[in-house]
């Protein structure tokens, strides 16, 4: 199994499954309710647990009761967290799961990173297959290149186009207008660019120019929440290339993930497991 590592984000959500998503002015009924650890960092950090038989997830959380619960949620489901203690709320957010199984999201606070000086044990990445990279400055970013391995969201832009590091792949949905492009920004340029279409499968884009194409894997089951699919495909690819296989076997596999978070209930319910490869 690879050796495996998140640095990045946590945010503590609260869902509500609803009819539909209210309109402006409209007031809708919650039939289910709940809250749970969450964000990019926290369903890869999980994802890639689930894979590898266990993770480790350099990240910042609020030293408040919501952050320590995040903590030791993460934990539970084999997570071994590193946290940075910041002395501020835990941030947290809000997740509508509509009929079709689609969420919206509204985040209450400023994101809360690792940074490069934090008292982390960062010196473990020296050993790391791979790295997935949702959050953190130009240091922290810097501590993640030690891997032999590192994918990364354009979710971080900020830091990656500032950082002159190279990246093995950007992972990206090719839906999102704010996640186009850029790769363009960034110098030196990925290894590859991954673009997930959702159920049109995506495509890959290899700096020496080489592409290819994947169809969307079939989900193992009716649809769920979207909440996490994106999360957990990143987290497929990242598990793929620290186990050194090929971009495009790589893709295959983390489509399956995404697909197995699609068929399941949101955060953590359905993720692909190692003994389902």
């Amino acid at each position: 199994m690879p050796r495996v590592a998140v640095v990045g984000h946590v945010e503590w959500v609260e869902f509500a499954r609803v009819p539909h998503v209210p309109q402006a002015g409209e007031i809708v009924h919650s039939g289910e309710w709940w809250q749970e650890a969450g964000g990019g960092g926290a369903v890869s950090a999980v994802q890639l647990a689930k894979l590898a038989g266990g993770a480790e997830f350099f990240t910042a959380l609020g030293d408040d009761e919501l952050g320590r619960r995040a903590q030791e949620r993460l934990e539970e489901l084999g997570v071994t967290v590193y946290p940075a203690w910041r002395p501020v709320p835990q941030r947290r957010g809000f997740v509508h799961l509509d009929t079709d199984g689609e969420r919206t999201i509204t985040i209450l606070g400023e994101r809360i990173v690792p940074l490069g000086d934090d008292d982390l044990p960062w010196e473990r990445l020296d050993d790391a297959d791979a790295v997935y990279f949702t959050g953190g400055d130009v240091g922290a970013l810097q501590h993640a290149r030690r891997a032999r391995k590192l994918v990364a969201t354009p979710r971080a832009f900020d830091t990656l186009r500032t950082a002159d590091v190279n990246l093995d792949a950007l992972v990206r949905s090719a839906h999102d207008p704010g996640e186009q492009q850029a790769e363009q920004e960034l110098d030196p340029a990925p290894d590859y660019v991954v673009s997930t279409a959702g159920k049109e499968g995506g495509t890959w884009v290899g700096e020496d120019h080489t592409t290819g194409t994947w169809k969307a894997a079939e989900l193992p089951g009716p649809k769920g929440d979207a909440y996490g699919a994106g999360d957990s495909f990143a987290a497929g690819l990242t598990y793929a290339l620290g186990a050194d296989m090929s971009i495009d076997d790589a893709v295959a596999l983390a489509s399956r993930a995404g697909a197995y978070k699609l068929a399941g209930r949101a955060v953590y319910d359905g993720q692909l497991t190692a003994a389902e490869l």
